[in-house]
C-alpha cells in the first residue's frame, strides 16, 4: 500500500472542490508523490467507453496528459496512484471504473474522493489483488477523519 501524505491529500481536496460540479482527474508521480493535476477530457467525448458521460458523472485523461502519464512509466518519477472524485459524495471503485482500469494495465494505485457541493466526504484508495482479479478497497477515510485544512 502506498501511503499518501496528508499535504499531498490535502491537495487532492482541493482539487476534488476546485472542479466540482465535475470530477476532477489526475495522479500522484515519483517517490515523492508530486501531484500531476489533469483536465477532465470527458465532457469531450474522449471516453470510448462512456462517450454520453458528462464530467459530472466521468472522466478521462486525454490527449498530451495520457501521453505524459504513460511516459512516466520509464523515468525515475512513474506514476503511482491515479486519482479522480465522485460528486456524489461517495467514495468507490464503480464498475466502469473497474473496467478503464483494465486490470493492471499500469502499476498503480486508485484515490476516489467523494466530494459534493458542501465538500469532501469520503475518499478510500484500492489496488489491485490479483486473487480478485480486481481493484480492492485498501484503505478508507470518514468526512471525521480527513485532515480537511492544513
Amino acid at each position: 500500500m502506498i501511503e499518501i501524505p496528508a499535504d499531498r491529500l490535502h491537495a487532492l481536496y482541493a482539487h476534488a472542490r476546485a472542479t466540482f460540479p465535475a470530477e476532477c482527474c489526475g495522479y500522484l508521480a515519483g517517490p515523492m508523490l508530486e501531484v500531476v493535476r489533469c483536465t477532465n477530457a470527458q465532457a469531450t467525448g474522449a471516453n470510448p467507453l462512456a462517450p454520453a458521460r458528462g464530467a459530472e458523472t466521468g472522466f478521462v485523461i486525454a490527449g498530451g496528459e495520457l501521453l505524459a502519464f504513460a511516459r512516466s512509466f520509464a523515468t525515475d518519477r512513474p506514476a503511482r496512484v491515479v486519482y479522480h472524485s465522485h460528486t456524489n459524495g461517495r467514495a468507490y471503485f464503480s464498475e466502469l471504473d473497474q473496467t478503464l482500469a483494465a486490470g493492471p494495465a499500469y502499476p498503480v494505485e486508485h484515490l476516489v474522493i467523494g466530494v459534493t457541493a458542501a465538500g469532501v466526504r469520503e475518499c478510500a484508495q484500492h489496488a489491485w489483488s490479483a486473487d480478485a482479479r480486481a481493484y480492492v478497497e485498501i484503505s478508507r477515510w470518514s468526512v471525521e477523519m480527513l485532515p480537511l485544512t492544513p
